[in-house]
């Protein structure tokens, strides 16, 4: 059967059967074989009926299709053909193809229509002998097959069947077993023929059937005569003579339906429906511009000559768009031709006083056969009309204007949110400032708290506070060039470098991203949709915003049934055509204009200026589609064709051809900047809080290098070594850094009681005049020839000096006759003493002004008076800067 349909290139078919057994197989069958064909000839099942009683079969007669076939008995295709000529599917279109049951003996086919087409078993005699015979071989063969093999031995071929209830089993369990070796029997053919074998199914491979033609005999009563033969195994296996075609015509009909026309009624809305101008000369549309559409109204052009009023635009215009480019694929599909009309009334359909207005009107009234635009579906026009699978989603969107503002005072602050700026000011400068200060104070060769502690005054070596780490932090933050303190510790210098590369990240991220906010913004009216409170309740604003839509629309009308306070209020902004509200936008007259949100994009990229946005998320989302007058036969083709364009992508290609345009808003969205959030530069505190983890670690390895390597390591390092490593690791193993240990011990056995230091000064400075009257006397004696009788030391302490007498005469050891005695050597001593001379910054000594301030804090009044005497002298040796000089070097 589907030979014959690919002979006359029948692609289109539909499948009629009734209840007859096997009914589903036939149709199961009939799909199986197409899958197999599909590469060579494409096959198309437009309907599958199944026929229990004669209205069944007006899926038929709103069909397009031309060519059936037929699976029943004899006598139910009798009624189903009567029923299908009294529903006028039978005649000179329409072919049928029946089987062999509905050939059946081939006499008397009465009812039945002239031209029909039948596949037929020859049922002969001599044809029926020679199968018989051919299955008692294959029969043979199995059984042979069966009992020879060894497997088979426990078997037994007698069936032990019986029609008779409880004489036998009523199943034999050796049959399946049986019917693997028939299948797989291959007996030689008749001469000409191949051999007889069978399928995996038990179907015969080669097979040979009758080709039969329903046509007048000579007692002009009708006869099924045979016209063909159809060979499996042959490639061309169809052989046709002459065939009588239904309506006794002589040429096969073409099994589709006969062109047919349509009236369409459009209303145009770029880019579906877009009007041009005809030609002024030829009267014709270019390649590009369309087809010609009617847009005057019928009474108006009744009087004119058409081809004088196809030269006129005001009669005649070019239609092109989206809609237009479907409607010819659908023309060349289902062949049809058109007459492309727009609605009198130009408006969309709505109810109007109870009455339906504009495209709905004249599919309501059958003034017209389908409506072809942007129509979008609604439950209201649902009730009236039948509507197409749709064929692009929409909904109601809100188109604005964008506005060059200025630059926001905060632009700078704009490159990070609110938390990442929280947590750099409040976590990361604190972490550092005091991670910085605390390391420092740990440290062994850094700040001593302790020490500072003790006194009142501030070290003049080295200058480290809390306040002055705030300020190296946010100097190497921001990278300022000007004078900072730096800590002197390992671990805090270690810190101090930790910082800097945080700031480095954060710098050099911030500086990146600052770039897209320092610029001047497009300011627009940012609704979230139809339902946001400054328009859904638009008096509360302050301004009012002013909006409008097209009345008589379909968004006009839902925002009448769902927002009536709002339709009410936008009912003086209302626009009579999209082109008109989007212009009011632009120029400022209107905030916002409402309409489909697919037909408000189109008009966003087509602007080359990139002035308008839409808004919002979209509000009752639908569709558009084709309408139709209710039960319209026309509405099932146009269907399956909508659904075949989108499963092909046809659908897809022409949304993209005529939905772009020059300015692309989707992509200028992606342009705009927004603040890095945290996670975004989470690496760089990352970094710090690593930096902070990596310093204390450092801090206890510093510990145990000063309490446990250090002295090892200076019995071993001679020649300087470390300090070609580390200046600080070398410091503390040479003489300087014993005089900071000097340093240290001494302050820790000084006296802390003003009144012990008073008395040990006074010893002091007893014995220093003693020791310098001694060696006068002993130069006095050399010079008389007497020389002393103790050894001299080789090297000599320097005199100090010639010490002032306290305000208070105090009792003295010393012979008042030596101590009133002006020795002349005194003022040499004194202009040469070492505390008077310039100190030889070369030697290893420390000169602090540690004690000074402490010192004075802690002394009684008594002694600070007696010190205030000291200095108004016009000596100023006595300052408590040079105090601990000596003793500094008594102890190294």
């Amino acid at each position: 059967m589907l030979s014959i349909l690919e002979r006359y290139k029948w692609h289109r078919f539909s499948v009629v059967t009734s209840q007859i057994a096997g009914h589903d197989d036939f149709i199961q069958a009939i799909r199986e074989r197409i899958s197999e064909v599909q590469d060579r000839f494409k096959f198309t099942i437009l309907n599958a009926v199944l026929v229990t009683k004669p209205s069944d079969l007006l899926e038929l007669v709103n069909s397009e299709s031309r060519v059936m076939l037929l699976y029943a008995t004899r006598e139910e295709a009798m009624h189903i053909l009567a029923a299908a000529r009294d529903y006028q599917i039978t005649g000179e279109n329409y072919v049928w193809v029946v089987t062999q049951s509905v050939i059946e003996n081939q006499m008397n086919p009465t009812h039945f229509p002239v031209g029909m087409l039948g596949v037929h078993f020859d049922t002969s005699s001599d044809r029926l002998l020679s199968e018989i015979t051919t299955a008692i071989k294959v029969y043979a063969h199995g059984v042979e097959d069966f009992v020879n093999d060894p497997k088979n031995a426990d078997y037994s071929l007698n069936t032990q069947l019986s029609c008779e209830g409880g004489a036998g089993d009523s199943r034999w369990r050796t049959g399946d077993r049986f019917f693997k070796y028939l299948r797989n029997v291959s007996v030689e053919g008749e001469q000409g023929k191949p051999n007889v074998e069978f399928t995996a199914d038990g179907v015969l491979k080669s097979a040979e059937l009758k080709i039969m033609n329903l046509r007048p005999g000579g007692s002009k009563q009708l006869v099924w005569e045979e016209i063909g033969v159809w060979k499996s195994w042959q490639k061309e296996g169809l052989d046709i003579k002459d065939i009588v075609w239904p309506g006794n015509s002589h040429t096969p009909p073409q099994g589709v339906p006969e062109k047919f026309h349509l009236k369409i009624t459009f209303l145009e809305e770029p880019p579906y429906i877009s009007l041009a101008p005809p030609d002024p000369v030829t009267g014709k549309c270019n390649m590009n511009r369309g087809v010609i559409c009617r847009v005057a109204r019928e009474a108006d052009i009744a009087e004119v000559d058409i081809p004088t009023a196809h030269l006129n635009g005001s009669y005649y215009q070019c239609c092109s768009g989206f809609c237009v480019d479907l409607l010819e694929k659908f023309a060349e599909e289902l062949g049809f031709t058109y007459e492309l009309v727009r609605v009198e009334d130009g408006r969309w359909g709505t109810l109007e006083n109870g009455k339906w207005n504009g495209l709905i009107a004249d599919l309501v009234n059958r003034k017209t056969d389908m409506v072809m635009t942007s129509l979008m579906i609604n439950s209201e026009r649902e009730a009236v009309v039948d509507f197409s699978v749709p064929f692009m989603e929409t909904g109601i969107a809100i188109i604005v204007a964008k506005r060059t503002g200025i630059i926001s005072p905060t632009a700078f602050l704009e490159p990070f949110d609110t938390a990442s700026w929280m947590l750099v000011g409040v976590v990361a400068i604190q972490a550092a400032t005091f991670t910085i200060f605390l390391f420092e104070w740990l440290s062994p060769s850094g700040f001593n708290m302790k020490c500072f502690q003790q006194q009142t005054g501030v070290s003049t070596s080295h200058r480290f506070s809390l306040f002055r780490t705030y300020w190296l932090v946010w100097a190497v933050l921001f990278q300022a060039a000007v004078h900072v303190d730096s800590p002197r510790g390992f671990t805090s210098k270690f810190m101090t470098n930790m910082w800097a590369m945080f700031a480095v990240v954060f710098l050099a991220i911030y500086t990146a991203n600052l770039a897209a906010f320092m610029i001047t913004r497009e300011e627009y009216h940012d609704f979230t949709g139809v339902d946001d409170n400054k328009l859904s309740k638009p008096y509360s604003q302050k301004p009012m915003y002013k909006f409008g839509t097209i009345p008589w629309s379909h968004t006009d009308s839902t925002l009448k049934k769902y927002f009536k306070e709002m339709h009410s209020y936008m009912r003086p902004f209302n626009r009579t055509s999209v082109t008109g509200g989007v212009d009011s936008v632009i120029n400022g007259d209107l905030d916002a204009f409402i309409y489909d949100g697919t037909v408000l994009d189109y008009l966003v990229a087509q602007d080359e200026d990139c002035r308008l946005l839409t808004v919002g998320s979209w509000y009752a989302k639908t569709g558009y589609g084709l309408a139709f007058t209710r039960n319209s036969k026309y509405l099932q083709m146009f269907n399956k064709r909508l659904l075949d364009f989108r499963e092909n992508g046809d659908l897809e290609r022409l949304r993209r051809y005529w939905m772009t345009g020059t300015c692309k808003p989707g992509k200028q969205e992606h342009k705009s900047s927004d603040p890095l959030a945290l996670e975004q530069f989470l690496s760089a505190f990352l970094l710090l809080m690593a930096g902070i983890l990596f310093a204390m670690c450092l801090l206890l390895l510093e510990h145990i290098y000063y309490k446990y390597v250090r002295k090892h390591l200076a019995k071993t390092d001679r020649g300087g070594c470390c300090a070609l490593v580390s200046l600080s690791m070398g410091k503390s193993l040479t003489f300087r850094g014993a005089v900071y240990e000097a340093q240290g011990i001494l302050r820790d056995h000084r006296c802390q009681d003003p009144i012990c230091d008073t008395r040990l000064w006074k010893v002091q400075h007893e014995l220093d005049l003693a020791r310098r009257l001694i060696r006068q006397l002993e130069r006095e004696m050399e010079s008389q020839g007497i020389k002393p009788s103790h050894k001299r030391r080789k090297h000599a302490e320097p005199e100090t000096c010639c010490w002032l007498q306290c305000a208070e005469p105090q009792p003295s050891p010393i012979p008042s006759d030596l101590a009133s005695t002006r020795l002349p050597c005194c003022d040499n001593i004194i202009r040469n003493t070492e505390v008077m001379r310039t100190r030889d910054m070369t030697r290893n000594h420390i000169t602090t002004t540690e004690y000074g301030g402490r010192f004075c804090a802690s002394t009684p009044q008594l002694y600070r008076s007696k010190r205030k005497k000291f200095k108004t002298r016009s000596h100023p040796i006595l300052l408590s800067g040079k105090t601990e000089i000596a003793e500094m070097e008594t102890v190294l």
